[in-house]
């Protein structure tokens, strides 16, 4: 038998698919026509979550204008001049082209309660929540890939089952009832971690960056870090437990399918170590599916930000929305709405874009 025949199977299984991704791989017209094809994409679904956007908040309950004027009321006269002046009185499709022609010109309108602009707004609570969804998405990945991993290669295990089940565990807990239960024990019991907001209201510096964690080490204020950290610890665990989850069983999944391929199995007939047949033949081709699971998971750390964010008074855009449905604020819901949507496209896009990275042959598909 020859090994560097063409017409042999093994070549054809194990070698092709290579030969194949790097006779594929794209110049420079062919990468620019597979961004620009994700980036069309974008256009339908975004303005489908216009739509979406304002006619969500058109089904609330309650009268913005009523709200506004507050517990003395108002005559059915002042009642229809604000009315007029906010565009209500209008048909609903004049409003809507209205707010998407305000949209384009990068105008999110103002606030109905404090009359700040939306975006000012959203820019002030942005970082709290990209801080706590960032650490979280880092605490489920570091944890939920090599558990995953683990998992696949000691398969019918010990370690298997405890971990699997503990991520099932994790994927079937309610956020608000793990978030309370953390909260009476490691704060009321144990008293180890605050109980709510972002650092100790001993410590006061200058916002620079917006993200707690830098801007307590900029201020160089003994204790601060240590303060802005332990602050933090509890909401990203709550917020990672259903993410560390769906990653560990998807890794697992994941890894067992690659592990039963041709080419694995070639590697470790030539003699390769374990831990290179595991790391670089296996675990690259198994993260496609699981870098897809990373980046869905952003879309659950936003709507699970808001009961993270509720319970733990985190001055973050979950609790900003919340209280503005409350309070009937349609800019800043129908706003807030579309430019969570759009950070939920814009990482997606950035995975699709990823995947062309470790599989080219996805680029021409």
């Amino acid at each position: 038998m020859r090994g560097g025949d063409p017409a042999h199977p093994i070549f054809a299984k194990v070698f092709a698919p290579r030969v194949l991704a790097a006779a594929c791989w794209p110049k420079g017209s062919h990468m620019i026509r597979f961004v620009l094809g994700k980036l069309l994409y974008l256009v339908p679904t975004f303005l489908g979550i216009t739509i979406i956007a304002f006619g969500f908040v058109r089904i609330l309950p309650g009268d913005p204008v009523l709200l506004m004027a507050g517990e003395r009321g108002i005559s059915p006269e002042r009642h229809a001049e604000l009315a007029a002046q906010l565009g209500f009185d209008r048909p609903i499709w004049v409003q809507y082209f209205d707010f998407l022609g305000r949209l384009f010109q990068g105008d999110l309108g103002n606030s109905l309660v404090t009359k700040k602009p939306v975006m000012d707004e959203f820019l002030t609570l942005f970082p709290a929540t990209v801080e706590l969804g960032l650490v979280a998405i880092l605490l489920a990945t570091l944890i939920g890939v090599p558990v995953g991993v683990l998992a696949a290669i000691k398969r019918g295990s010990w370690f298997d089952q405890v971990s699997m089940t503990a991520a099932l565990v994790g994927f079937s807990m309610p956020i608000f009832w793990w978030g309370l239960l953390l909260i009476i024990f490691f704060s009321g019991i144990l008293g180890w971690t605050p109980v709510s907001g972002r650092i100790s209201l001993l410590y006061y510096f200058p916002d620079v960056t917006g993200f707690m964690l830098i801007d307590s080490l900029l201020s160089g204020q003994k204790g601060a870090f240590t303060s802005a950290l332990s602050h933090l610890i509890l909401p990203s665990v709550v917020l990672a437990t259903i993410p560390l989850a769906v990653i560990a069983r998807q890794t697992r999944s994941a890894m067992l399918e690659v592990m039963g391929e041709d080419y694995v199995r070639t590697a470790r007939a030539k003699g390769m170590s374990p831990s290179r047949v595991v790391g670089v033949h296996a675990l690259r081709n198994a993260m496609i599916p699981v870098i897809t699971t990373i980046g869905l998971q952003v879309g659950v750390l936003l709507a699970g930000a808001i009961l993270t964010e509720t319970i733990f008074s985190w001055p973050g855009i979950g609790k900003w929305m919340i209280d503005s449905i409350s309070r009937r604020d349609y800019p800043v819901v129908q706003s807030g709405l579309l430019l969570i949507a759009g950070l939920v496209m814009v990482v997606n896009l950035l995975v699709d874009l990823t995947y062309g990275l470790i599989n080219p042959r996805i680029r021409h598909k």
